[in-house]
């Protein structure tokens, strides 16, 4: 994800996003990461999630691939005025199967990788077209086929990574226990402690899943992304202001992160140090 100017709100997760606010109990899971995750519950929303239409979701999540929300929701909106007229009740799959790429890659263009984007989005409609047919039954497949099948068959279309694999699954399919992993997500839990300092994405989700309650995963991965753009940045974290500068500020390790010199780097830059 870039550098790029934020939104005051994460527009995954935030008032507008769709998804049902909701009230958590505490934790009676004492883990660490279930306390830093109704923290943020409490600082942020409490919402579950699902009910996207599932290729869209795909569409709007490959474009915010390597940018931030602020250059890729007005090339989703772009894209849908375009070829997701609901009015002539066309079939969202259909008109990406059969777009153009010049014409859909300038649709896009402010989303960034705008000819590799449309390449692929074009080759993964052409594919959903062939084996569901389209937007309604490619649906039913995230909602209702086992969540491992779905993962395993998204992760198997070029340009689908496991973040993209899992939003769709969670914004989409609203699966309890799944908690998509973005750069903010990488580096908040690595720099708690959380995770191991060098773990890869994959093994970030693999605790953050065994350790979160299921039914806060999803609300856990949007504010925390929140919180990673107004408290957690990668070269300013709040907590170098002092301990009443950031709320999770007894509940982290602060790898990688030297409040004294003012020194921040990547937490597996500690590992052996």
């Amino acid at each position: 994800m870039s550098e790029d100017a934020e939104p005051v709100e994460n527009i995954s997760g935030g008032p507008g996003s769709g998804g049902s606010m909701d009230t958590f109990e505490p934790s009676e899971n004492e883990t660490r990461a279930a306390k830093v995750v109704d923290r943020l519950g409490e600082l942020y929303w409490q919402k579950t999630y699902g009910g996207q239409d599932a290729f869209e979701c795909l569409v709007r999540t490959i474009l915010s691939q390597n940018t931030s929300d602020v250059a890729s929701q007005p090339a989703h909106d772009a894209l849908m005025d375009r070829y997701g007229s609901e009015e002539d009740e066309v079939d969202l799959v259909d008109a990406l199967a059969d777009a153009e790429q010049a014409e859909l890659a300038e649709t896009i263009s402010g989303a960034g990788l705008h000819n590799q984007k449309s390449a692929r989005i074009i080759e993964i409609a052409e594919r959903v077209r062939e084996e569901y047919g389209g937007e309604d039954d490619f649906d039913a497949f995230v909602r209702e086929e086992p969540a491992e099948a779905v993962r395993e068959t998204l992760l198997a279309m070029n340009g689908v990574g496991p973040k993209t694999a899992d939003c769709v699954l969670l914004f989409a399919g609203g699966r309890d226990g799944v908690f998509p992993v973005d750069t903010h997500v990488y580096r908040i839990y690595r720099r708690l402690g959380i995770a191991p300092p060098d773990a890869d994405h994959e093994a970030v989700r693999e605790v953050l899943e065994e350790k979160v309650p299921k039914g806060k995963c999803g609300f856990g991965h949007t504010a925390s992304i929140q919180f990673g753009r107004e408290y957690c940045s990668a070269r300013k974290p709040a907590c170098l202001d002092g301990p009443e500068a950031c709320p999770l500020y007894d509940l982290c390790d602060r790898v990688g992160v030297e409040p004294a010199s003012g020194d921040v780097v990547d937490p597996a830059e500690t590992v052996g140090s």
